[in-house]
């Protein structure tokens, strides 16, 4: 995910988004524990664009405040 793509979407899109993948951060979280996950470099990809949408939450925040 780019942070372009980011950019034009609405803070409660990303807020919805941003929920989307702490799911998916969990499930992946769960697969691992288990020994059931093959794609391991999905985790790192997961954490980074969550990372990538707080701090355009946090952006926005700051500018409007």
């Amino acid at each position: 995910m780019k942070v372009s793509e980011l950019r034009d979407k609405t803070n409660d899109q990303l807020k919805e988004q941003l929920g989307e993948l702490k799911k998916e951060q969990f499930n992946l979280r769960f697969q691992q524990a288990t020994g059931q996950l093959e794609n391991t470099a999905r985790v790192r990809e997961v954490r980074r664009d969550i990372a990538r949408i707080k701090s355009l939450l946090n952006e926005k925040q700051a500018a409007s405040a």
